[in-house]
Formats: C-alpha cells, structure tokens, sequence
C-alpha cells in the first residue's frame, strides 16, 4: 500500500475531492484526520472509511480559525503520533462571486479567509507537525482559474487561488531542505456540488466545457487519484509544482513564457 504507515489530515473531506481523497487514502493504508465544517457530512466519510476496515478520527473545525486549525494538527498527533500528509483542500466558491464592480466586500473577505487563509493558517500548524515527523508532503488545493481567467466571472475565488498557488511556490523553497515537499494541485472544472451549483444554468455549463479540450467536466476521484501521488513517496522529488489535472484546458490557452 502505498501510504502504509502515513498519517493524513484532509480539510474539506465530507464531500467532494477531499472525501474522495480520504477514502482512496484509507485504502492505501493511512490513518485519515477527517476535518470539516459540516459535522454530518465528516462523520459519515469516517464511517465509510471504518466500514472498508480503514481508520479515521472526525475534527470539526473552520479553517478561517487559527484556533481550529492548531487543534485539528493537534488532534493529529494526539490520535496517531504522528502527521506525515496535509492535504489543505477546503475551499468555497460564493454563488455571488461575480465581477469586481458587482462582488460584495463581504464575499470577498469570506472567500479569502476560507480559500487563502485557510491554506496559510494549515499550513502554520502543519510545518510544525510535520518537521516533528521528519517530513511529509502538503498538497494545496489551487485551480486551474490561478492561471487563466474564469469565462463565468469569479473575481475572489480566482484571486484566491492564485495567492494559493504564489504561496505554495514560497513554502516548497522555504522547507525543500527540511523533506517538507509542498505542491500546489490545480484541478480543472469538475462535476462536483460545489462548481454545479455554481454552474447553475445549462448555459454556464456550455461556457465552462467549450474551453475544456476533453469535452467534460473531470470528476472528484480522478483529482484523488492526482493527490494520492504527491501524498505519496513516488513524488519524492516533486515541490513547488503546480499539478494540472484540468483536462486540457491549460494547454490550450496558457501562453508558455
């Protein structure tokens, strides 16, 4: 198993890629910190990773929260001994995300608290657990819009994201000699709750897949698959990368410098 012995804490795992993520990881042999917000949704991806014989401890924290954050590395350590894997994937995007004249003040904020504080405040509690551990890979949950523009507006998200994708370069350079590996996963649109209910109209999808080379939206475990490698030690000379898994899309309309 190719995480035999590894201990991952995953933001954002009761839906989507983070729980897609969780489960592949609980396959693979790591003992998963499950941490989310909704308390239902976390619960049940622990009991589907206990049910397949895996294990895993729920965490409810909000990543915005420095507080939260520190307890749920702690929770980490205090369950398994150790945290070898963070996976920093928790994210929002507001349904009135829009342009720069039309987004409110408020989304904005709320949209960097969670998007790109949230990776920065996991990040300050989980190079600590980590160096303890003797390294460990952190995957930061990017996208795609860090590198080109969104056709459906969505100023914070997109800028966001690209202050993921800057700090990611910065942590991989800051801890390369520490075996702390950082990389930033960039996933292309998928068909997840999140972007559908975004998505909200037959139109907006049209104008999302007529820029996606494979002509589909990607789904959340063949973005778990992509994690699963820079989790693991086939990746061991993998930092500061940003990780495509966006059918294309980049390809076709990224400039190379």
């Amino acid at each position: 198993m190719r995480l035999e012995n590894k201990v991952a804490l995953i933001t954002g795992a009761g839906s989507g890629i983070g729980r897609e993520t969780a489960t592949l990881f609980a396959r693979e042999g790591a003992r998963v910190v499950v941490v989310d917000v909704n308390d239902a949704a976390g619960q049940e991806t622990v009991s589907m990773i206990e049910a397949a014989g895996g294990q895993a401890v729920y965490v409810h924290a909000d990543i915005s929260q420095a507080a939260d954050c520190a307890k749920m590395v702690r929770t980490a350590e205090e369950s398994y001994g150790q945290l070898n894997i963070l996976f920093n994937n928790a994210g929002i995007s507001h349904i009135n995300d829009d342009n720069a004249e039309t987004t409110e003040e408020a989304v904005w904020d709320l949209t960097m608290n969670i998007n790109l504080k949230g990776v920065f405040l996991g990040c300050k509690y989980g190079v600590p657990a980590l160096r303890r551990a003797g390294g460990g890979s952190i995957i930061n949950t990017a996208s795609f819009v860090a590198l080109v523009g969104a056709a459906t507006p969505q100023i914070a998200y997109t800028a966001s994201k690209g202050g993921v994708l800057s700090m990611t370069r910065e942590l991989a350079v800051i801890h390369a000699r520490e075996n702390i590996r950082v990389n930033a996963l960039c996933p292309g649109p998928l068909r997840t709750e999140l972007l559908m209910k975004y998505l909200n109209t037959e139109e907006k999808r049209q104008r999302r897949l007529v820029h996606i080379p494979m002509g589909r939206f990607g789904e959340a475990r063949e973005i778990a698959q992509a994690v699963l490698f820079l989790a693991s030690d086939e990746s061991s000379f993998v930092t500061g990368a940003t990780f495509m898994v966006d059918g294309g899309i980049t390809a076709a309309y990224v400039t190379p410098e």
